[in-house]
Parts: structure tokens; sequence; C-alpha cells
């Protein structure tokens, strides 16, 4: 069956859920339409926390940062955190950077929120640090093993523009788990209904409102997904039942990275239009392996 069609049975997928994040780490906003722009989902981790060298902090380290709550409150971000009195970022970084930090293997001129800002992270971490912006002349490329071209660029995300996972994938796993978790876990942009568990491993290009996507690689999973996103305490779930089934050369794969082609809106309804599969069928270490591959080898062809 083609995803993007309903049939007797089954209904079209559509978008259920829009996400994102304002601050690296912390709390997401839900939306009901969203924009986007040359480096993604428009004001989604445009804001990030460093430590006193520049290097980027997530909930990996510090999972306190899922107690973050950022609000859009006019050209204004508003972040609230328990015991502290709010906190006002400008909505949009500056256009200028000066302060180098460093996100992976990345180094950007990033925009400093100031000492103010500074003292606040820092207090709520208890430790030196500083919250810093991405400026609208940095450049940050996707991995150019999976990106389209030079044009495909990033803020402060992990690595790709938008991250998708299909509802029926998250009921899947709390099927098989003991206590069931919601889908914040694993901070997607874009949630999908209508779909089996996992649908969108076989996907390789999709349009949703008018919006294309290249899906370019599967998700691998780290411990962030094991922090409770109201209370910030870590467990063993979901990675320990993941493994059990969405294991892939020994990483845990749950969701895909896309890229766009362009700016365009989505809305909360809107049809996902699979335009391209990927041409396998099995188990999803195979898919995963043959996406990527097949991703590669597009990438690597000779121009006519």
């Amino acid at each position: 069956m083609d995803d993007s069609q309903a049939t007797a049975g089954h209904t079209a997928p559509r978008v259920s859920g829009i996400f994102i994040y304002p601050i690296k780490g912390a709390r997401g906003l839900e939306l009901e339409r969203a924009q986007l722009d040359e480096l993604g989902f428009r004001h989604d981790r445009r804001w990030m926390v460093v430590d006193e060298n520049g290097g980027f902090v997530s909930q990996r380290s510090d999972p306190r940062l899922a107690l973050l709550r950022p609000a859009i409150s006019g050209d204004d971000i508003v972040v609230d955190a328990p015991g502290l009195p709010p906190l006002t970022l400008p909505l949009r970084p500056p256009g200028h950077g000066a302060s180098p930090v460093r996100i992976w293997n990345d180094d950007v001129a990033a925009a400093d929120a100031g000492d103010d800002a500074a003292r606040w992270i820092s207090r709520w971490l208890g430790r030196p640090a500083r919250i810093v912006g991405f400026p609208r002349e940095s450049v940050r490329r996707v991995d150019p093993k999976y990106a389209r071209g030079e044009g495909d660029r990033v803020a402060f995300v992990d690595g790709y523009p938008c991250l998708l996972i299909s509802q029926a994938a998250l009921d899947e796993l709390n099927r098989r788990l003991a206590r069931p978790l919601p889908m914040e876990r694993f901070r997607p942009n874009i949630v999908v209904a209508g779909t089996e568990p996992h649908a969108e491993d076989g996907w390789r290009r999709i349009r949703v409102g008018d919006v294309a996507f290249d899906v370019v690689k599967p998700c691998a999973r780290c411990v962030v997904t094991t922090v409770d996103q109201r209370s910030a305490i870590p467990g063993d779930e979901p990675l320990r039942t993941l493994a059990t089934y969405r294991k892939v050369g020994g990483k845990v794969m749950f969701g895909q990275n896309l890229i766009h082609e362009g700016p365009g809106t989505i809305r909360l309804g809107d049809q996902v239009q699979v335009k391209e599969k990927v041409k396998v069928e099995g188990d999803v270490e195979e898919k995963a392996k043959v996406q990527v591959e097949d991703r590669r080898a597009v990438m690597e062809e000779p121009e006519a």
C-alpha cells in the first residue's frame, strides 16, 4: 500500500504533532503550524547552553535542562525554571556572533546572550555556563555524507533539520513496556498518525503541506530518551527495550532524520504524501542499511 493513499480500512498518514525546541535541551513547544526556513523549523534550537570552555551542554550531561520551560511572547522567548525569576531572550538571535563554541565536531561563531543570562543558567545548572544564539551569518553544514548539497545547513540541532516519528512506532514501543512513555521523550519535530509501526523506515521522499523532504538517515537514540522530561530523572527505558528490536550496528534506531528542500509551512492535519520509498522489505537493520547505502549511491552517481 502507498502510505500516502487512503484505502479500505486505512487512513492516509497525517501530521498529528508539530514541535520546536527554542533552546537546545529545554522543553519543547507544541504548535498547530510551523514555518521552515533555510535552517529547518523556524525558532528551533536557535539558542544553546555552553560550558565555560564553549562546549555545548545537553540533557546527556545535565538532565535539569528538561525543566526549563521556554514560551514565545511577541519577539521574546521567556524561560521559566522552578525557583528562579523568568529569563527573557530575543526570539531571533543577533545577526553577528563573536563567541567561539563547539557542537559535536562543528565550530560556530555564536552570539552570547550576556552576563545576566549566564548568571541565570549557571545558577540553574550549579556550574559555570552561558547561553548563546545562532547568528544569521553563521554557517553550520549538514554531514556531507547525507546532505543534498552545500546549501543544507542547520543551527544547534544535533545534525539534521527535522526529526519525524510515527505515532504507531511509539504505540508499538509502549506495547512492550511495563509503563508507557510519552512522545516527548524522543523530541521529534513531526509526529505522523495513520501508519503502520515504523513505516517511516521505508520512506525516502515525502511531501508535507508545501514542503518536500528527503528522508536521509535513521535516528540513533541516546540517553536523553531515558530522562523523564517532567522530573529530569533518568532511568533505563526506553533504550533497554528498544535494544531488543531496534538495534542496528550497536545503535538503537527510532525515527527518521529529514532534510527539507526549501522554505514552507506545515500544519496539523496535513497529509503526508510518500513520493518515494526505500526499495527493500525486512527488519529494521536491513532497512536502515539499504536506506543509508541507497542515499550514498545517489550522491555518488556521476553527473550526466
